[in-house]
């Protein structure tokens, strides 16, 4: 039998000890402790929403890997390659590699009686991921691109249709300047569907269409795309599969072919996911901070409960009872309370987590964070590392007062007694 266990238990449960001081000050040890852990738990829970949520929304527009020409630079002008390349089924065998699929971009503006706005159009295909747009269409609906006809039907951003005063089924007319010509070209496509993201760098560039259409306008075969969006199943492991596909795209480089080049979107973007990278030391500070002022709390008291149990220390003294021993009670005692400030602070911070991830009831402004409302992003797993590491540290923080104990004497406190 665990002697120390079962007297820490006893005064856990024992009702008579709500008449003590210390239960107060335990009390409000406990009122910090779990308010110290609801707000770890709501602080990483944002932190991980919000990258995800960014992170998305850049993937969305440019997916996880692209593979251009080499000879192309950081413009939208992008020079032409086929889509028919001997590494394209060796891709697809790359473990991670979730779906490929080709585009076209060509730089140009609206033009309406009253405004112009710059714009990219950006081309894809029949094959294209839509899911990203489809999450974020406001109005109207999707083009409905096929291998056979031109269409016409585009989709862009709230914000650009807001400007140029568009609705749903407007035409628009598009200029594009075409290297070597003096007169701009010109295509007059309809708006079918409105997106919003919240990324105004992206919303106010991209508009999405049929890839024939910018094959038309550059003078392109059939078969040539301005590159390769490569979707990856888990970006944690991007960088890994990066390396893959470009070992894949320079093994089945033959003599005569275009040299391409692969990007992964972190370095298209490296100023965004730098500025995501911040956030990690941000929260890392917060947990630190709050653990600390957790532990003190629990500290405070322990020390408490200590000096009110001198008599209970003297007398297992006297009975022969070492100072480990005795410790051990208090440190049991304070794992038990330390347990409930976080089953309270679990309680707290999850069903805060939760109400706002169901309703979005905190809104943001997206010109400043990209996003309309506090995005709430937690697991099963950061929940439980947060719970141990939360006690693992506390406990270690409560090993020295504890030490306490060792300078009470028993003739001194039993006889005050």
């Amino acid at each position: 039998m665990n002697t120390e266990l079962f007297i820490a238990r006893k005064l856990f449960f024992d009702k008579t000890n709500k008449q003590l001081l210390s239960q107060k000050i335990i009390r409000i040890s406990l009122y910090g402790i779990a308010l110290s852990f609801a707000i770890m738990l709501i602080s990483v829970s944002v932190v991980i929403g919000f990258k995800n949520e960014i992170r998305n929304k850049i993937i969305g527009f440019g997916s996880h890997i692209q593979i251009v020409n080499f000879d192309t630079n950081n413009s939208f002008e992008l020079s032409p390659i086929s889509q028919n390349q001997s590494f394209l089924p060796k891709l697809k065998d790359i473990k991670g590699v979730e779906n490929i699929q080709v585009y076209g971009t060509k730089p140009g503006m609206i033009k309406t009686d009253e405004y112009i706005q710059g714009i990219v159009l950006k081309g894809v295909d029949e094959n294209y991921d839509w899911d990203f747009f489809r999450n974020n269409l406001v109005e109207g609906r999707l083009p409905e691109i096929n291998s056979i006809t031109r269409v016409r039907d585009v989709i862009l951003s709230e914000q650009v249709a807001k400007l140029l005063k568009l609705k749903l089924d407007d035409s628009a007319v598009f200029y594009f300047i075409h290297e070597d010509e003096i007169t701009p070209r010109m295509l007059q496509l309809r708006v079918c569907g409105i997106y919003r993201t919240g990324l105004e760098e992206f919303d106010n560039i991209f508009v999405f269409g049929d890839i024939k259409q910018i094959r038309r306008l550059n003078d392109w075969a059939d078969d040539q795309v301005s590159g390769f969006e490569i979707k990856v199943s888990d970006f944690n492991h991007l960088e890994d599969i990066h390396q893959d596909v470009r070992n894949t795209v320079i093994e089945y480089k033959e003599e005569n072919d275009t040299i391409l080049r692969t990007n992964s979107i972190t370095r298209l973007y490296p100023q965004i996911f730098d500025w995501l990278a911040i956030l990690d030391m941000n929260v890392w500070v917060l947990l630190i901070l709050l653990v600390l002022v957790a532990g003190f709390n629990m500290i405070s008291g322990l020390l408490v409960l200590i000096l009110e149990r001198s008599t209970m220390i003297g007398v297992l003294k006297a009975l022969g009872s070492p100072n480990w021993n005795i410790r051990k009670v208090f440190l049991y005692l304070s794992f038990f309370l330390t347990g409930r400030g976080m089953l309270w602070g679990n309680i707290l911070g999850i069903s805060i987590i939760v109400i706002q991830k169901t309703f979005n009831i905190i809104t943001l402004d997206p010109k400043s964070y990209y996003v309309d409302f506090v995005p709430m992003n937690f697991s099963v797993s950061h929940i439980l590392i947060l719970n141990i590491a939360s006690i693992f540290v506390t406990t270690l923080m409560l090993l020295i007062p504890s030490y306490l104990v060792s300078k009470i004497s028993p003739d001194k406190t039993i006889r005050f007694d």
